[in-house]
């Protein structure tokens, strides 16, 4: 049911195959896509090597705390594509100092750089997408976030603030893009190995209490949240805009008890 013949999407946030960005890449490629990926400086060997297992991709570098590029990537994108029907926004960051101490030590610095790259970005990638997605008819905007957006998790810090941040960023965004048939959704994760899960201290206890207490009894897949991904990217879940769709084996609705460090 799930078509993307003749869509054009833009996916954010691939740095390695293990990357829930590159799993969104796998499943709508399969489904049709021809993407546009980004890459930050240090990653761009990985994710050309990468793109090489998708038809005709168009790979652009991008630094996201810079305004100058971020306008640079939609002028290439809307050059090479001529509009645009989605895009990924799979990015967070936050200097590793602020995970490991207490978040009443996080610094003005530490919180301005995950402020702006693991939510302002997802605003900064919307405003310059519209005016190409509008041109298509409307399109459909997508971000990723997790449970210590409302939980505290040990290690989690500032981020479990972006993160809510980029939660309310979604309900905003799709109210004022909505008009231009434009939804903005989220989809929130369980836990997965991915490079930004390296940077949390007691990750593997995470991944062993939701195996213990989630319904299903197992952790999540990449590959799992790459087709719940392309199901909200696609004219299948046209109706669906402003939800933060929860993917996590049932953890959530069951797992009260808190997670030690």
């Amino acid at each position: 049911m799930i078509d993307f013949s003749d869509k054009k999407g833009l996916i954010v946030g691939v740095a390695n195959k293990r990357s829930i960005a590159w799993a969104i890449a796998q499943a709508t490629a399969r489904c049709g896509a021809q993407l546009a990926l980004t890459y930050q400086g240090r990653f761009e060997e990985k994710v050309k090597d990468l793109s090489k297992g998708l038809d005709q991709p168009l790979v652009i570098p991008c630094d996201l705390s810079s305004d100058t590029e971020i306008d640079a990537l939609f002028t290439e994108v809307d050059r090479v594509f001529g509009g645009l029907d989605f895009l990924v926004h799979s990015v967070a960051f936050a200097p590793r100092d602020e995970l490991t101490s207490q978040f009443s030590n996080t610094s003005r610095a530490g919180f301005q750089t995950a402020l702006d790259i693991s939510t302002y970005s997802l605003i900064a990638l919307a405003r310059g997408a519209a005016p190409l997605m509008e041109r298509r008819g409307g399109g459909s905007i997508l971000t990723l976030t997790y449970l210590g957006s409302q939980r505290v998790f040990p290690n989690y810090n500032v981020m479990g603030v972006a993160k809510a941040a980029l939660e309310a960023s979604v309900r905003y965004l799709a109210s004022d893009l909505g008009p231009q048939n434009i939804r903005v959704n989220a989809v929130s994760a369980g836990p997965i190995k991915t490079l930004a899960a390296a940077g949390i201290s007691g990750f593997s206890n995470i991944l062993s209490v939701y195996r213990d207490r989630a319904p299903l009894k197992r952790n999540i897949a990449a590959s799992e949240i790459g087709e719940v991904s392309a199901f909200l990217l696609s004219d299948v879940a046209g109706g669906i805009t402003g939800e933060v769709l929860i993917v996590d084996g049932g953890f959530h609705a069951v797992g009260t008890e808190s997670i030690s460090s």
